[in-house]
């Protein structure tokens, strides 16, 4: 039994030989041609010059993955030392990582180096839509205000008119000081919430345009055909983008409400009671001190709102990298795990195929040990036994005697003691089968005289 599952080992392993090589050559081509799609992709020049050297590359991968595993399928199997298998083993790791190095990598580039480079463009728009609606948060935070401000410009304006048509404030009817004053406040409400509806257009129009600028970019990511030319328009967008948004930081109304609300308080200019009587004009005066102290609180309200505005943090100016295919299925490699393990499973594959081989060439070894010499020894071998026989008898030399001389002194047989008085000696039964052909011819010639 284990001579026959000895022989269809190998069998077995002669039988699959071609196959290992041709295999070996299929997989080897297929890398150089993955590997030639990835190169080209990251080499720069004329196209005539980036052909030839991407042809050269994947061509010296090829020659090299199939010399490597060759060499390791031929070799590995047959060394049987666990110095050997570990120094082999050490060959196979760096040729293994080196392999990885020169070739997986690009081959992960040519199978998934577009999608790489979408998803990259992908994640910038998102990363530019953030920006976009925060500056756009930010400019119009300013908006808030704009109803208190409305309210505070309507409040004196009313209070003007009040007091123009029925003097409730000072008790005489007219347009003197105090109803210039409370007119004068009115008219700075209204113009810094002017201020604000004009800015508000504006951030809207430039909040439009980046929309536009990102529905650009967004179409440029799943648009069909080559990613190059869509990744260089969508470079110009970028920028464009990127200006937009600066232009949205700097739109913000805040800074000038901060100065308006500083301005109420400090540069308040009350005018001169006007009144003809002094019990009027001592009216006029507490009217007028009333409405400061009701400015300076309208101005410290503004100015605590313009702060927790300004106190916002500014959108970072960002800038668009791009990435080649390689450099970006290299940044993304996690999200394209299947990629990476068809490119390294058609590198390393040939490894599994030198340990199979290893193991049968193993199992071969362990079965033959336990085979009697006569069903290991091949047809050849004997053969080769019988001539040496042959050579040695034409030579005069009794094998017997030199067998019997070579072995040690603890391995020649015991002496045999003598026979006693009364007893018969019995003669030992010799199986030994004499090989010397001229001894034996000259016995069968004495016994026939």
């Amino acid at each position: 039994m284990a001579l026959a599952a000895t022989r269809r080992l190998h069998d077995g392993v002669a039988a699959v030989e071609t196959m290992t090589r041709f295999a070996l050559a299929v997989l080897a081509l297929a890398s150089g041609v993955y590997t030639y799609l990835g190169a080209r992709s990251i080499l720069d020049g004329s196209p005539t010059a980036v052909f030839f050297a991407a042809v050269i590359y994947s061509a010296s991968v090829s020659v090299g993955i199939y010399a490597f595993w060759s060499y390791m399928a031929r070799f590995y199997p047959h060394v049987t030392t666990r110095a050997g298998r570990t120094a082999m083993l050490g060959v196979m790791a760096v040729g293994a990582a080196m392999i990885l190095a020169m070739s997986s990598w690009l081959n992960a580039a040519a199978l998934a180096g577009s999608a790489a480079v979408e998803q990259h463009l992908s994640e910038t728009v998102e990363d530019y839509t953030a920006d976009l609606d925060r500056a756009h948060q930010n400019a119009l935070a300013a908006q808030s205000l704009l109803p208190d401000i409305q309210r505070a410009s309507e409040r004196f304006s009313q209070l003007a008119g009040v007091e123009r048509q029925s003097g409730s404030l000072t008790g005489t009817t007219g347009s003197g000081s105090v109803v210039q004053l409370l007119s004068q406040m009115s008219a700075q409400m209204k113009s810094l919430a002017a201020n604000i509806n004009a800015s508000r257009e504006q951030v809207d129009d430039l909040f439009a345009q980046g929309q536009k600028r990102l529905e650009t970019m967004r179409s440029l990511v799943s648009a069909p055909g080559t990613i190059e030319p869509r990744a260089d328009q969508f470079s110009t967008e970028a920028v464009a983008l990127t200006g937009v948004i600066t232009s949205l930081a700097q739109t913000s109304i805040a800074p000038s409400i901060r100065r308006a609300a500083d301005d109420l308080s400090l540069g308040f200019i009350a005018p001169v009671p006007d009144g003809g009587a002094a019990d009027l004009v001592n009216r006029q005066s507490q009217v007028m001190d009333t409405v400061r102290a009701s400015v300076s609180a309208q101005s410290r309200a503004l100015a605590k709102a313009a702060d927790e505005i300004l106190s916002r943090p500014p959108v970072q100016e960002r800038r668009f990298v791009p990435l080649s295919s390689a450099e970006a299925v290299l940044h993304y490699a996690q999200d394209f795990i299947p990629a990476w393990a068809g490119a390294i499973s058609i590198d390393l594959l040939p490894g599994v195929m030198v340990f199979i081989l290893a193991v049968v060439h193993g199992a071969i070894r362990r079965q033959e040990e336990n085979l009697p010499f006569a069903e290991r020894i091949t047809a050849a071998e004997l053969l080769r036994a019988l001539e040496v026989q042959r050579a040695v008898t034409a030579g005069g030399v009794n094998i017997e005697q030199a067998v019997a001389k070579a072995k040690p002194q603890s391995e020649a047989p015991a002496t045999v003691p003598e026979p006693g008085p009364g007893s018969t000696p019995e003669q030992e039964p010799n199986n030994i089968t004499a090989i010397d052909l001229k001894s034996r011819s000259r016995d069968r010639s004495h016994e026939d005289r």
